[in-house]
């Protein structure tokens, strides 16, 4: 398996850029998630994150992908991040839908449902048909610039169950959507990361690598707790130091020939710093060959 890893910025949140890029190389990653935030244009980043000795790594779309309204600022947004990956030889893109903020039939958010979201917290039959609508969209636009669309799966969204993330890779051409999956997300919602790689591998052309501890994630269910108590609880791990099969995932993937981008990424870290966290996930995975 070819893998070019690389380490999520989430962990540092409130830290300035500088500081963030200098500790995700000292702890030994090849490279960042891109961010054209601010207008900042591909040569801008290239120089930024070469400053560091990193390189980019693939960015994140996200968006209310139901909104029918929306359907043509998205696609005309997906226009312009892939020119920016493509300019930066970028060629995966992560795409998710939102749902954190959003009241559902329920009364509540899929932030309140957290890992035991309902049937009334899904999205209407028409709602998730725009959503298929606006994603395959957004894939093919981005396909023009030989950027591949990944979904994303996240808790807390509109497309976190496994039968919402199945129901939206059945509705788009595999030839056209690929998949960027979060293990620790997927691990959250209830799904068996080691039988969806097995399903979707030569789909799966990013990943983002969490670790989780199921038995705060089981208690949380039971209780109910929403987003931000799970985080509270220390739902996330660093990789390796949860219940994540990442050995079986990766021979999984080195059977089906993935060459790419692997993103570790610890929301919400309980060690000192995020540059411990962002170590001890990269000496973990040292161990497993990556």
């Amino acid at each position: 398996m070819k893998v070019d890893l690389g380490c999520g910025q989430i962990t540092w949140r409130g830290v300035p850029e500088e500081k963030v890029l200098a500790d995700i190389a000292e702890a030994g990653y090849a490279g960042a998630p891109l961010s054209a935030r601010g207008g900042r244009t591909a040569k801008q980043i290239a120089e930024i994150w070469g400053g560091y000795g990193l390189a980019p790594a693939p960015g994140y779309f996200g968006g209310d992908f139901w909104e029918e309204d929306r359907h043509e600022e998205y696609v005309a947004q997906a226009h312009e991040q892939a020119r920016i990956s493509s300019d930066l030889g970028v060629s995966e893109l992560y795409v998710s839908a939102g749902g954190f903020n959003t009241t559902t039939r329920s009364g509540h958010t899929r932030r309140d449902v957290a890992a035991h979201a309902g049937p009334d917290d899904a999205l209407s039959e028409k709602e998730f048909g725009q959503l298929v609508r606006t994603v395959d969209a957004i894939a093919r636009a981005t396909l023009e610039y030989g950027v591949r669309s990944c979904y994303h799966n996240h808790v807390g969204t509109f497309v976190e169950t496994e039968d919402e993330i199945e129901r939206l890779l059945a509705a788009v051409d595999p030839e056209v959507l690929f998949l960027g999956p979060d293990t620790g997300h997927l691990a959250w919602a209830g799904v068996d990361v080691v039988e969806f790689t097995r399903r979707h591998a030569e789909r799966i052309k990013t990943a983002h690598l969490k670790d989780i501890d199921t038995a705060v994630r089981d208690r949380g269910r039971v209780a109910g707790w929403d987003y931000s108590t799970f985080e509270k609880h220390a739902i996330w791990a660093e990789v390796g130091h949860g219940e994540v099969d990442f050995a079986t995932m990766f021979s999984l993937l080195g059977q089906a020939g993935f060459a790419g981008w692997l993103i570790v990424e610890t929301d919400v870290t309980q060690r000192e710093t995020p540059l411990e966290s962002a170590r001890i996930s990269r000496d973990n995975l040292r161990g497993l060959g990556v």
